[in-house]
């Protein structure tokens, strides 16, 4: 199944682009989908943690991805609060990320 990706900050930089889509298998979870990406850029081994949105909410590692979902990867950062926009289907959402 295709599913569409959507990086930021030092995840935009490991994967070389901004968002993409990726064919994962049927039924995958986000466990599974970050073993992929560590298997295709092994960097992401190496961050101290990386979370992941879909529908707008920040989503655990059983969390089963379904055709078209869009995975929003939040890699860590510094700092107070921030707002993370971006732009799907010609609407803006916002992803508060509470900084470490």
């Amino acid at each position: 199944m295709k599913i569409k990706i959507v990086a930021y900050g030092i995840a935009k930089d490991i994967i070389g682009g901004r968002q993409w889509e990726l064919d994962i298998p049927e039924g995958s979870t986000i466990r599974q989908l970050k073993e992929i990406l560590i298997q295709h850029y092994p960097a992401f081994s190496t961050l101290r943690s990386l979370s992941f949105a879909v529908g707008e909410e920040y989503r655990e590692d059983d969390f089963v991805l379904s055709e078209a979902s869009e995975v929003v990867l939040i890699p860590p950062v510094a700092g107070g609060l921030r707002i993370i926009r971006y732009r799907h289907f010609e609407r803006e959402r916002e992803i508060p990320i509470s900084m470490v």
